[in-house]
């Protein structure tokens, strides 16, 4: 697949998510959704669920209460305060489950990929035996054909193949598995549709991948995040105080002698605790990583999504994550005194022991353009690549031939009293100006080091890579290229790119201390990757997001997995969780705002009587005390119901200051959560005041 393919191909990809969010975010609050979520409410009003929230378990409790005062002494206008505070608990389950429904709509779709398959294990000395894939274990080698199901998750050890992956990501377009390189992984449910591969399993039944995925999106491992529960202490403690005011106000109405009875103390209750905030305050963090799901990422955790709303700094791991990562060997350029021919046998047999994409790739740029070269040895020690040395090759005998990078190859040759051509430094800054990454061929002969020549590898930067750090620039979010290339070529993708700044020559302890470099400043750092060299920076990082497309080592080092393995996902991941945060602050200030207008509704009410100049209060021309106090109820349930789109579907984003975020919260959900109730008491109890017996 040619890179403009691809590119084309993400672009279609991102359109159709884009459009399937559209569409499910749109449909979200439909009355087949309220109908099927139904059940799922009605179950939640089950006590040893409620008291996991501690508001509406106090609604709960206060609806306990009320109902048996209606069945005791049986009025109109108590049954009705007792039908309407059940509303109010049914509804804020109701959030809950119609959050918790898509989720599970989104599971069913999964769970029909995890079909049991039969697996070719592979036995020591070379025999086979099929078993059940449920039965495999980690470390497991499995044979998978064209046309069959990769039984788990796993990392090819051997072979290339096409994988459709459709189930999994929504993308219809096959991908290039293939060994070694940070494009090994394959996960269990995925199909593969050419040539044949040996998996290595690296997941236990029942914690692959993809079962993994179906728990998270039903919501059963979702935990509060810290900023939740954090809020939730600050919405109990409002709950205490306000509870302690309502009990306190029975002795000073007892002594101004208008005693108030248990239903009246109750609505009052149930009325000024935060109980909106309260209702939603679950939906809405369920919501949050379900829009991730729906973008087809794939959080771990409610921690990440709201970290991911305060990162500052974003790291990128060049490879395969700002490039396609599809490195190949291009161009032969002999030392002088060398000629293309002895430069190709030497790469040629650096290589026949590097399994990596960049390897196989100088082995046949080697036997294509020299086809007479000498054959394969008979024997021979590999020397593999490492990120530490970043050199690779084979030791014959008295011969030790070497490739990698200019300084290391450098530093090898120095260890052995030799230098390298003055010629080989113009040629690795040329190649390394233009984007390349060279490579530089010697070998120590045993009577002395020969300098073969350079060999260049291009790579390509993905396109609208500029575009999307100028988005992350707006956002206030610093962008650092990570990689392994020598500082010339990182200067000139980054450039190309448009990142802010790099880190050149980066071996993994290097980016651990860029990292707490920065999270010493206070800063939340997020990382992206996809290889193994990849997995103590995701790790460490606030918030790690691992491509699909990498190695099961990064995948379970990073707290989220984008499954289209687009690296500039973590824009739309970023406003995610900005979204998430603003969400939660609006309607928290909504939900105390609107607190307001039930002062004004009920307490006047309750000491009319013998305090007829409260009257005046009574600016909204409430017909009745009894007609005030049901209607202000009334309201306070369904304003839960009107504020279930807002909370799934989140408060629009866009980047702006923290003064400016904080102006318009204030404008929009503190005024708003003023007036809004004064019109809705006011209108609700227009109807109110015809029930006979309340007006």
């Amino acid at each position: 697949m040619t890179s403009t393919t691809r590119a084309r191909t993400a672009e279609e990809t991102a359109l159709h998510h884009a459009q399937n969010a559209g569409r499910v975010g749109a449909g979200v609050f439909d009355a087949r959704g309220l109908l099927t979520s139904l059940p799922g409410a009605l179950r939640k009003l089950d006590p040893r669920h409620q008291i996991r929230n501690p508001v509406m378990f106090v609604v709960w409790a206060g609806s306990v209460l009320v109902t048996v005062f209606a069945i005791a002494d049986p009025s109109t206008f108590t049954i009705l305060i007792a039908a309407w505070l059940w509303f109010t608990v049914l509804f804020a389950s109701l959030a809950e489950a119609v959050a918790e429904g898509r989720g599970k709509a989104q599971a069913e779709s999964l769970r029909r990929t995890t079909r049991e398959t039969v697996a070719i294990r592979l036995l020591e000395g070379g025999q086979r035996e099929e078993v059940p894939g449920t039965s495999l274990r980690p470390g497991d080698r499995v044979l998978v054909e064209a046309g069959m199901l990769v039984p788990g998750d796993g990392d090819i050890v051997e072979g290339i193949a096409t994988v459709d992956e459709s189930a999994v990501t929504g993308e219809s377009a096959p991908v290039i598995r293939e060994s070694g390189g940070d494009r090994s992984a394959v996960t269990g449910g995925t199909t593969v549709l050419s040539d044949r591969v040996v998996v290595r399993i690296t997941s236990k039944p029942g914690e692959s991948f993809v079962d993994r995925m179906i728990a998270l999106v039903e919501g059963a491992s979702r935990q509060k995040t810290p900023n939740e529960v954090a809020l939730t202490i600050l919405l109990s403690t409002l709950t205490i105080i306000f509870l302690l005011a309502v009990v306190a106000l029975q002795p000073m109405a007892g002594y101004s002698g208008s005693t108030q009875s248990v239903v009246v103390l109750t609505a009052l209750l149930v009325c000024l605790i935060p109980t909106t905030i309260g209702a939603l305050l679950s939906a809405i963090g369920i919501a949050g990583m379900d829009r991730l799901v729906q973008r087809n990422v794939l959080a771990t955790s409610g921690k990440a999504v709201e970290a991911a709303g305060d990162v500052s700094t974003l790291l990128l791991d060049k490879t395969g994550t700002i490039t396609f990562g599809n490195r190949a060997a291009t161009a032969f350029i002999p030392a002088e005194g060398a000629t293309g021919e002895s430069l190709a046998a030497a790469a040629r047999l650096a290589s026949l022991a590097d399994p990596t994409p960049e390897g196989r790739s100088i082995v046949e740029l080697a036997e294509k353009e020299h086809p007479g070269i000498q054959a394969d040895p008979a024997h021979g020690d590999a020397v593999p690549f490492t990120a530490r040395t970043r050199m690779s090759g084979i030791d014959i005998g008295s011969r030790r031939v070497r490739k990698g990078a200019t300084d290391a190859v450098r530093a090898w040759a120095r260890e052995h009293r030799a230098t390298l051509p003055e010629g080989i430094t113009r040629v690795t800054d040329d190649i390394a100006r233009r984007g390349g990454t060279p490579l530089v061929v010697v070998e120590d002969t045993g009577s002395g080091i020969v300098t073969h020549g350079v060999i260049q590898l291009s790579d390509v930067v993905k396109p609208g890579m500029r575009e999307r750090f100028a988005r992350l620039r707006e956002m206030g979010i610093r962008t650092v290229m990570i990689t392994g290339d020598n500082p010339l070529t990182a200067k000139a993708i980054a450039s190309e790119a448009g990142v802010d700044d790099y880190l050149a020559e980066a071996k993994p302890e290097d980016k651990m201390a860029l990292i707490h470099r920065e999270q010493e400043g206070g800063r939340l750092v997020a990382m992206t990757g996809d290889g193994t060299n990849d997995a103590p920076a995701l790790a460490a990082s606030d918030v790690g997001v691992a491509m699909n497309t990498g190695t099961s080592a990064a995948k379970e080092a990073g707290n989220m997995v984008d499954l289209d393995s687009d690296p500039t996902k973590l824009i739309e991941i970023v406003a995610i969780g900005k979204q998430l945060l603003i969400t939660r602050g609006a309607l928290t200030t909504f939900s105390i705002a609107n607190d307001l207008a039930k002062y004004f509704a009920i307490l006047p009410a309750m000491f009319l009587a013998i305090h007829p100049q409260l009257g005046a209060l009574n600016i909204m021309r409430l017909a009745t005390p009894q007609s005030a106090i049901l209607s202000a109820v009334i309201f306070n349930a369904l304003i839960i119901v009107a504020l279930i789109p807002l909370a799934l579907r989140g408060v629009r984003y866009t980047p702006t200051t923290a003064s400016g975020l904080l102006r318009r919260n204030l404008l929009v959900y503190g005024l708003g959560g003023v007036v809004a109730p004064f019109a809705g008491i006011w209108l609700i109890d227009l109807l109110v005041r015809l029930i006979p017996g309340i007006g």
